[in-house]
């Protein structure tokens, strides 16, 4: 059957919508098969006329996993649980890829102390929220001609924060901006958690 053709098959009495072009129960059309069973165990070598008896015995559908093999891989399954299960584990792979963010902070190369301590404050937040942050030199007129002061105040921000984030992206310079972007490391935060219940 060509990609992307929709057809419908019978399940139990439902109709269950294929997209695909995973073969399955008639469409099989090889003559042996290495059969794995409903549990994952090595059933061995079936002719396919047997597997797909097998599968009908236990009221499920028998599914040419790997086609290119010699001989094809088919499984016994139930096809429309393991198609609804494939949906939502895509559909949570995207829900948790949406949740990271990215933030903002802007920075100018000659920001002074309090300004510094309090954007990286504000960076700190960000990284313990689990949010990505891009962190933007922003140069103006003259100071174009002094890049090192822009890679001094990232550089200093990466080193203030080592513990906390991970430098995803070195700082590179774009028109009359210079970025770095920041991750967080994983478990970074918990041990600072743990501290202040410990300090309640």
């Amino acid at each position: 059957m060509a990609p992307g053709y929709f057809c419908s098959i019978q399940e139990g009495g439902k109709d269950i919508a294929k997209s695909d072009d995973t073969r399955i129960n008639d469409e099989i059309t090889g003559t042996t098969c290495r059969l794995i069973g409903v549990d994952g165990s090595q059933l061995g070598l079936f002719g396919i006329r047997d597997a797909q008896r097998v599968a009908d015995e236990q009221g499920l559908d028998l599914v040419e996993i790997a086609p290119n093999a010699n001989p094809p891989v088919c499984r016994v399954m139930d096809y429309g649980k393991f198609k609804y299960q494939q949906a939502m584990k895509a559909k949570q792979a995207r829900k948790n890829q949406s949740k990271v963010e990215v933030k903002e902070m802007k920075f100018r190369p000659k920001i002074d102390v309090g300004d510094y301590e309090t954007k990286k404050g504000h960076v700190l937040r960000f990284l313990k929220k689990g949010a990505r942050v891009k962190v933007t030199i922003m140069f103006r007129g003259r100071e174009m001609a002094h890049p090192e002061q822009g890679l001094n105040v990232l550089e200093r921000l990466s080193e203030d924060l080592k513990q906390y984030a991970t430098v995803e992206s070195a700082p590179k310079l774009e028109g009359r901006n210079m970025l770095m972007l920041l991750a967080p490391i994983k478990g970074a935060f918990d041990n600072e958690a743990s501290e202040a219940e410990a300090n309640e």
